[in-house]
């Protein structure tokens, strides 16, 4: 298995999988819904959600992992080892895919792994590109002909950035970094340069 760079505190990342061999991860539209909420239990604790975009064998997120405090919590039972437990985010995201698989094979009968081994993620390491990466992120429902506007795709976060519902996303820090809700959108309206942040991208053909 390749070498996968750890989740450092603080600072955001791209992840990606896909189901193994490319495989049909979300079967029906409540598929969708179920992942989510699965995602908010196992990781949204261990890290703030800037943008997603989930496809039919595969999943995008941007995210920052939280503060190594943030994500120190009470054991949910008493243990030896201490009162406390920091949650590691690997771990949360690998909670997440088994929690998720379990649950599709058991409704669809079938067996064996879901996702690919291991998920792939990019370190986004310079706050210029941000923009574009979530724009592409937005987008990709249109790449792999879903849907030929992506304003109209159901399940990614570009709809929840302009609402005014709850959500799991951290809205005001994407809203903020935009420079507002009408500047999202305008940025989202123009054909994007995406050479320029080939090496944040994970795809697979």
């Amino acid at each position: 298995m390749a070498y996968k760079i750890p989740l450092e505190s603080d600072h955001i990342y791209h992840i990606y999988n896909r189901g193994i061999d490319s495989c049909t991860i979300f079967y029906e539209e409540r598929n969708y819904k179920l992942f989510l909420e699965t995602y908010a239990k196992y990781a949204s604790p261990a890290m703030d959600t800037l943008a997603y975009c989930l496809l039919g064998n595969h999943f995008h997120f941007l995210v920052r992992i939280k503060s190594e405090e943030e994500r120190t919590q009470l054991r949910e039972k008493p243990s030896p080892k201490g009162k406390y437990i920091t949650l590691n985010p690997s771990r949360q995201l690998g909670h997440l895919f088994n929690t998720y698989a379990n649950t599709i094979n058991k409704t669809y009968k079938r067996t064996g792994s879901l996702f690919e081994e291991a998920f792939e993620r990019k370190k986004v390491d310079s706050n210029i590109y941000l923009t574009t990466l979530i724009d592409y992120i937005h987008k990709n429902p249109v790449k792999h002909g879903f849907t030929k506007d992506f304003r109209d795709y159901p399940h990614s976060s570009y709809q929840s950035h302009l609402s005014e519902k709850n959500t799991n996303l951290d809205r005001k820090m994407v809203v903020e970094w935009f420079g507002g809700k009408s500047e999202l959108q305008k940025f989202h309206s123009q054909e994007q340069d995406y050479d320029k942040i080939k090496d944040l991208i994970i795809e697979f053909d």
